[in-house]
């Protein structure tokens, strides 16, 4: 429940503290005294968006703090969890307007998003408006209301997660047929490309192995001349490299007796004479194999064209960067032969899901059947004594196509407030007030099935009459019982069931109206209500009539 709101420095409040009890509260005041200012700065501690125009010294920082006491609330420790946050039976929402317009907030001193700040408050409290009235036209809200009074929240929970597993595995299986239908769009195309790369007998270094190949028959006569000369150099009879390297090693053979130094000069000149003959077998060697080949030429010439083609159209810089670019096609194809398997298995995951999520829609549907005649009675038999005795519903569950966020149930929602009248659309066929007495008549029902701590009307009773608003104030005193209730109000026979009553007042200081905000004793109570049934001239029989009102 709320125990204690502080306000400094927004709109006409300079530093407001206020402590609140438990059961049910009122709130009276004057219009224009700063009702509405108490109800935006409770606003931005449930996540409202922050204006710096609101501060009323611009020049300093604008502190909205309210205090829940938690103790009866055990369940709200799971959104804590969920959401990293410190529990403290006394927890603390706060929200701060910088003068540069900069808001921070926070829960128990950490700060957090006004996202999370939005969704704990409201876990916290409902702070209900005369606008918010038209959540009654809202099929969502009616919907709400259907499933608390069901107790359909687990099965909801269940839905929603089963819900959102269909969607993915549906999403993923278009995906899957998407890429098999481009797939097989291009299925000849890849197994054309694949099979030239294929052909090409792609190995690495083959594309310098060729191209040397080609080089070497495209210059055969050249070659030969050269190697010719070569071998002249190596065998030439009287001159040639091998002819006076041997008459060296035989002179030095005979020095080689003279010492260590001359044997070890022997050979070296011996190894290089070896080294030398080896050289000239393989200038032979080398020479025997130049033979020029036409044929032999044309085919080196197709496969580098080949090759050069080949990098051309895949985009590479060499034959070497073919061999990956033919495994990714190949893996390519091969990953379509498994997409069928795949498509399979997701349409058989699909299917299975479907009925799970088909249960759980129809049980969803049941409880939810066979709860609203029971709630309809409730509601009809409430209303009568809010003044509406001929009120009447009709609730429908209608099939959807599709599973839908809630299930598969639209909720169709039709009212008269007259007795033989045409039934239609709740917002085009009920008047204001009668909006006002629905809502407060489905929230006391919600009361005992929902575990909110805290519910706010905001002159929910304008517009009806004393009987009709005497009996709202019974409904929310009742609804006190299980829940902490605050009512601001206008009328007296509101004000007067109230366990503790507030008043709003606006006051002139220094020059500067402000507004302020206090418990009423029990004389001051009274000069209030007397007030409230005369006006500024406060008679005895006023004073009379709120003394009754009271007792």
């Amino acid at each position: 429940m709320l125990s204690r709101l502080s306000i400094k420095n927004y709109a006409l409040i300079e530093d407001l503290q206020v402590r609140f009890q438990s059961g049910f509260t009122t709130i009276t005041g004057e219009t224009g005294a700063g009702k509405s200012i108490l109800l935006e700065s409770l606003g931005l501690v449930l996540g409202r968006r922050a204006d710096r125009s609101a501060l009323r010294d611009a020049n300093l920082k604008c502190i909205v703090e309210a205090e829940f006491a938690l103790e009866r609330y055990p369940n709200l420790k799971e959104y804590f969890t969920q959401n990293d946050l410190d529990y403290d039976p006394l927890t603390i929402l706060r929200r701060e307007i910088q003068p540069s317009g900069k808001s921070r907030a926070f829960v128990n001193d950490s700060p957090v998003t006004l996202d999370i700040l939005s969704g704990l408050g409201s876990h916290l409290i409902d702070v209900h408006s005369q606008h918010q009235t038209l959540e009654l036209t809202d099929q969502d809200f009616q919907l709400h209301v259907v499933d608390a009074l069901a107790g359909n929240f687990g099965v909801l929970a269940e839905y929603t997660a089963a819900r959102e597993l269909y969607l993915g595995t549906q999403k993923k299986l278009e995906v899957l047929q998407a890429e098999q239908e481009g797939a097989f769009r291009e299925k000849d195309y890849n197994e054309f490309l694949l099979e030239e790369l294929d052909k090409a007998a792609l190995e690495k270094g083959m594309q310098e192995s060729l191209e040397a190949e080609y080089g070497q028959l495209s210059n055969a006569e050249f070659i030969r001349e050269t190697m010719k000369n070569v071998q002249q150099l190596f065998q030439e009879e009287q001159y040639g490299l091998l002819t006076l390297q041997g008459q060296l090693n035989q002179l030095m053979a005979k020095l080689s007796s003279f010492g260590p130094d001359f044997q070890a000069l022997q050979e070296r000149i011996k190894s290089l004479y070896i080294e030398t003959d080896d050289l000239s077998g393989e200038v032979d060697a080398l020479l025997e194999r130049q033979v020029a080949d036409p044929g032999h030429l044309e085919v080196l010439s197709s496969r580098i064209q080949l090759l050069y083609n080949l990098q051309k159209k895949h985009g590479v810089a060499h034959a070497d960067d073919l061999i990956p670019v033919r495994e990714a096609l190949r893996e390519k194809l091969e990953h379509n032969l498994d997409l069928d398997a795949e498509i399979e298995a997701r349409r058989i995951a699909l299917a299975d899901q479907e009925q799970h999520l088909e249960r759980l829609a129809q049980s969803l549907h049941e409880k939810r059947s066979n709860v609203l005649p029971e709630f309809i009675d409730k509601l009809q038999q409430q209303l009568a004594g809010l003044g509406m005795p001929n009120a009447s519903f009709v609730w429908e569950l209608v099939p959807k196509a599709d599973f839908g966020r809630t299930g598969r149930d639209n909720l169709e929602l039709r009212f008269t407030a007259n007795k033989g009248g045409n039934y239609g659309p709740l917002k085009k066929t009920a008047s204001g007030g009668e909006l006002s007495r629905i809502m407060l008549t489905i929230k006391s029902i919600l009361a005992s099935y929902e575990s909110l701590p805290t519910m706010m009307f905001d002159e929910i009773d304008t517009g009806v009459s004393g009987d009709v608003s005497a009996r709202m104030a019974e409904m929310m005193e009742q609804m006190s019982g299980h829940m902490q209730i605050f009512a601001i109000t206008h009328l007296p026979q509101v004000a007067s069931r109230g366990q503790q009553q507030y008043k709003v007042y606006k006051e002139d200081r220094e020059g500067r109206t402000q507004t302020g905000m206090k418990q009423l004793s029990k004389e001051e109570r009274l000069h209030e209500l007397a007030q409230m049934l005369g006006g500024s001239d406060v008679s005895q029989t006023a004073i009379s009539h709120a003394r009754q009102m009271l007792n």
